[in-house]
């Protein structure tokens, strides 16, 4: 193994997350070395951003660097379920910045913020996989890497930031990954030729769709700006593996079953692998530690739903980013208050949603014909992704409220 490499800060993982710390801390004169296993670009789910992630993007110095590329504008979301349909835009959002957003495609929204991170000075390495972490001199934790060649080395940082994504390095590592109590659900999806040529299907919005004999299945569709699609569906992993042999077979049968989707893919061309996933949502015991910290899906991902995994990614990465700065420039910094409490907060409202959608409780809200305004702002909100928005009772007390609101909506 040769000299170890030094660097005030290690970054594990070249996403969303990764790229945007990094930019931020180069930024501001750090010499940061940012380790990805895969080679971009490379294809990745979580394609439809939240409001919230232009904040973050824009305060990051990230904006321009995908302002540009041709997205597909998004400006709200269609749920539907059987006859019934509901639409909330975010321009009805109260509390926040922007009323739209985009539909990326990630291999190349993912690959402009790392090309942006390195432009700015950060140095960014594919084809590289952590092995190990040696965390026996206090501030100094030591990296093993090994590349695609096979040659070995280590990374010497003052901090680590994982953002590692599904990969879960630290967590592993560190064993800190906690035992999994939610439904055991399984996702499979690809990209398509979409043909749509539906006059209610609008391409700026992200449609959800319900399986009509199941309430906890439900079915995503993205639409790009190129003329293809995201298409996927998420339920009970055994309910998905009995559609079919394979997971391109299953997701065939799944679009059969429900209308709407059959019908808005009516003329698509498949032509991309069908992938799956399984057990997405995995906890930790914590998100920090004295020399590291956990990023987006590296700490924790609650689900797919609501698009949150980009959002809470970018969050993090500016939370953690600011902060060490400040530690690694002299102060003393409580993570658990100023890190590990706030991002946690945000993650318990977006739970409180998904835990409310697979109940099947919150479709009354999204589905009631005329929702009072004020109920369109604060839900909207949460839409938007400002899950940290303290001005909002629905943000503050979301299990409360959303369940009072349930209620009423139900009746």
């Amino acid at each position: 193994m040769n000299d170890a490499i030094e660097s005030d800060v290690a970054i594990i993982g070249a996403g969303p997350a990764g790229s945007t710390a990094a930019t931020w801390l180069a930024d501001r004169g750090w010499h940061v070395r940012v380790v990805e296993r895969s080679h971009f670009p490379r294809f990745a789910i979580g394609e439809s951003l939240l409001p919230k992630c232009m904040d973050c993007l824009a305060e990051a110095g990230l904006l321009e660097a995908v302002r540009h590329a041709g997205y597909q504008i998004k400006r709200g979301v269609r749920f539907g379920r059987s006859n019934r349909m509901g639409r909330f835009y975010f321009a009805d959002a109260a509390g926040t910045n922007w009323d739209w957003t985009w539909h990326v495609q990630r291999a190349d929204f993912d690959q402009r913020l790392a090309s942006e991170a390195s432009r700015r000075g950060a140095i960014v390495g594919f084809g590289e996989t952590v092995e190990s972490i040696d965390r026996t001199s206090p501030g100094a934790p030591r990296l093993g890497i090994q590349n695609d060649s096979g040659e070995s080395f280590e990374l010497s940082a003052r901090f680590v930031l994982d953002a590692s994504g599904a990969g879960r390095v630290l967590p592993k590592l560190l064993h800190l990954e906690a035992e999994a109590d939610g439904p055991d659900r399984a996702a499979v999806f690809t990209h398509v030729a979409d043909g749509i040529e539906h006059p209610d299907l609008r391409r700026d919005e992200l449609m959800i769709t319900v399986h009509p004999e199941r309430a906890d299945v439900w079915y995503w569709l993205i639409a790009f700006s190129d003329g293809r699609a995201s298409i996927g569906v998420v339920g009970d992993s055994t309910f998905i593996a009995n559609q079919g042999k394979d997971a391109a077979a299953q997701l065939r049968a799944l679009i059969a079953a429900e209308p709407q989707i059959a019908e808005a893919l009516a003329n698509a061309t498949f032509d991309r692998q069908t992938f799956s996933a399984k057990q997405f949502a995995t906890p930790v015991d914590r998100l920090f530690g004295q020399d590291f910290a956990l990023l987006g899906n590296a700490g924790e991902f609650v689900d797919p739903i609501f698009s949150s995994g980009v959002t809470v990614a970018l969050q993090s990465a500016i939370s953690a980013a600011e902060l060490v700065d400040r530690q690694l420039g002299g102060e003393s910094i409580d993570w658990q208050t100023d890190f590990e409490h706030p991002l946690r907060a945000g993650l318990n409202v977006f739970r409180a949603y998904v835990d409310a959608w697979y109940d099947a409780s919150l479709q009354d809200v999204f589905f009631t014909p005329y929702p009072p305004s004020d109920v369109r702002q604060r839900v909207g909100s949460i839409l938007a992704g400002y899950v940290w928005n303290g001005n909002n009772p629905f943000v503050v007390q979301p299990k409360r409220r959303l369940r009072t609101l349930c209620r009423l909506c139900a009746t």
